[in-house]
Formats: structure tokens, sequence, C-alpha cells
């Protein structure tokens, strides 16, 4: 727990016949990464490679491959879908039944498992992550996407989780024309929910942290209002700017280590460390209680267990609709990268630093406390 190193593992192999072999362009930091460091997501084992959001080039590819050859460049779906399940056939790709080689860990804390998502804990399938010089990618023509000439490799990194995570958000929390709408976050999910939410309509985008750089570039990027959650009370905030109602539809971008102010953080905290709880729902709650009656509260951000003091009685008393789900990447993708083309997203300013593959614990340890406005680190192999 809370130990990163660079090691030498074997080289990927094809396992089956629908593998790629990817040679990694550029990877990312991730905030979901910081829950696997901090101990927070069972089944993770020492040795096992992190990263879930990259782009690279195909160099090796399984006889019943249709979509890609050698020398592609491609952006990756985090969450791997097999193309031929339920759920992958309604769009669902990361409820992927055929994915998760350890089912029954998934089975046991939600009930059902999850797809297989490289990088993430032997809970969820335990494949090999993409802070590697080569990544072994199943189901490649379902979950790999050439990426065209015209979008640099940057810009294409974040299509593989932050794009789609945001967009997914604004999409199925029910975002449409003329509304009001609130995220919690302004990391890359939370500002990619909010130009989302503006594409798809929104009259007014709300943007809360408590970060002042974060802040900044969420105005100067994506062009929502932004709320500093240290200098005032966000729902009394929100009902203020919104002559009384609160948003349509709020987004909660921030997820299990969520902060806040006071004895509540403090309670929330410790029942955390204590394992009396596993997850922090400090945005969940201003969210919840923000949301104007019979709006929308969709929740982003990564949970893995239980949370106390949850507002049942203002979502059952409000008439709230509340959602999550974990991010259906190729359900996104092709449009993403259309909308990338034409210049209606921006997504290359979230790469706030670049380092080599030997540098990625120290980008974590940036990344991780936020220390010179690091929003996203990009790793690079060789940089």
């Amino acid at each position: 727990m809370n130990k990163l190193s660079v090691e030498r593992v074997p080289e990927p192999e094809l396992r089956n016949e629908q593998d790629i072999i990817v040679r990694l362009i550029a990877g990312t930091t991730c905030g979901s990464d910081l829950h696997l460091i901090g101990g927070h997501i069972p089944a993770m084992r020492a040795g096992d490679v992190i990263g879930h959001e990259f782009v690279g080039e195909v160099v090796e590819t399984g006889p019943q491959v249709r979509r890609h050859k050698v020398g592609d460049r491609v952006v990756v779906c985090s969450f791997v879908g097999c193309g031929r399940c339920w759920y992958c056939a309604h769009d669902l790709w990361s409820l992927c039944d055929n994915t998760n080689t350890n089912p029954g860990i998934g089975q046991g804390l939600f009930g059902h498992e999850s797809a297989g998502i490289f990088g993430y804990s032997h809970a969820m399938g335990g494949l090999r992550g993409s802070h590697a010089e080569y990544v072994r990618v199943p189901f490649a023509d379902y979950g790999a996407f050439t990426v065209p000439e015209g979008i640099d490799d940057t810009s294409a990194l974040f299509l593989s989780d932050s794009v789609p995570t945001g967009w997914m958000g604004a999409h199925l929390g029910g975002v449409k024309p003329g509304d009001t709408v609130a995220v919690w976050g302004c990391g890359a999910v939370g500002q990619m929910a909010a130009r989302a939410a503006m594409l798809l309509g929104a009259e007014r985008v709300f943007s809360v942290d408590r970060l002042p750089e974060r802040l900044a570039m969420t105005e100067r990027f994506i062009g929502s209002e932004t709320i500093d959650c240290t200098a005032t009370d966000v729902a009394a905030e929100l009902r203020e700017r919104t002559g009384g109602r609160g948003p349509d539809v709020c987004i909660e971008a921030v997820g299990m280590e969520a902060r806040g102010d006071g004895f509540v953080h403090l309670y929330d905290r410790a029942k955390q460390q204590l394992r009396l709880q596993t997850d922090r729902p400090t945005a969940v709650r201003q969210a919840v209680h923000a949301c104007r009656k019979a709006g929308t509260v969709f929740v982003l951000g990564v949970f893995t267990g239980l949370v106390d003091k949850f507002p049942l009685g203002a979502v059952v008393n409000k008439g709230l609709t509340v959602r999550g789900a974990q991010m259906h990447g190729q359900r996104y993708v092709p449009m993403l990268l259309d909308r990338l083309t034409a210049g209606e997203l921006r997504t290359s300013h979230l790469a706030t630093h670049t380092v080599s593959l030997d540098e990625a614990p120290k980008a974590y340890d940036m990344f991780k406390h936020k220390t010179d406005g690091c929003v996203r680190a990009v790793i690079r192999p060789g940089a």
C-alpha cells in the first residue's frame, strides 16, 4: 500500500485469437488509481501493473482481429467488453459478463461482477495495466479504436476513459436543452462532464471544486461557471444562482475519497481508516441536497462498497432519481473522436505534466498531493 516502483516484467503475449499487442505511446495518471495505491480497492497484489488510460501502436494481432493491423495508432477503452454478451449488446460495456476472470470477488462485493478493466485489481479481472512498454488488449475489435491522423496523441489519450466517463454522466444523467447542471469535481472527468452538458444543450453549467488552479482551468478551457466549495455553502449558492430551485441534474465526479470540512469530514475519514465504511460520500451528499426536487443525481466517481450517512430521506422526499455507472466507453468513443476532429472537444490542456515511465512513481506522488498544479501527468516511455 502506498508504494509504487518501476520493475521489469515479462513482455505480454497473445493469449486469444482476438487479442492485439500494443506498444505504449502514452498513458496517464488517474484519480481512480489513487484508490488502488491507498489500499481502498480490494484484491491488489504486489507486482501488479496499474494504469488503464492509454493510446498506443499495434505491433501484433491475433488471427481473428478484423479491424486493426500492425502500425495502427489506437486509443483503448479502459473497460474490456466481449461484444457478444447481453450487456455488450445493450451498450452496457462495463457490465460485460465475459471479461472479468475473477467473477466471484465482484459477486461478493456487489451482487454481480463487473467487466474486466486494465490494471485495476484482481476484483476487476487482474488484467495487466497500461503503465508498461507493451500491453495486451483482449477483444480488440470492440475496445480499441483507430485514431484519425488529425488528432494528436495527447488529445486522443483522454478518450480512453476521462472523456467518455464525463460524457456518460451527462448523457445518462438525462441532460437536455435548457437544463441547469452542476458538476462536483474539476479534474479531467469533471471538466469533460461539464463540457458534455454544454454540448447536450444545458443552458447553465456550474463546476464545483476546492482547488483554485482547477477552477481557473475549468473557467478557461470549459467555460462553465465555477464555485469554490471552501468559500461558500454550495447548496445555498446553487439555489441563489438558480432562482431558488436548484440544478436539474447534479453530477458527482469526485469519488470515494472526497474531502470536506469540519467534523463531518473527520468523522468520514476516521470511519474509512477504521474500515467501518469504505467510501467518503461528501460530494454525493452535497449533490443530493443541492439538486432540485424531482431532479437527477448521477454518480460518476469510483465507489467500492459502503457509505455512512447517505441522505436517503432527501432522495425520497425530494423525488430524486439517483443513477451511477462505470464507463461504457465503446458506446461513446467513435462519436467523441468525431467531435474531437470537429473541434467541439478540447482535451490536451488536461496534460499538465509529461514524464517518462521511470518517473511514474514521482508523477503519482505529485498527482496525489495536487502539487505544481498537476491535473494529469502523461507517461511516455523514453520521454
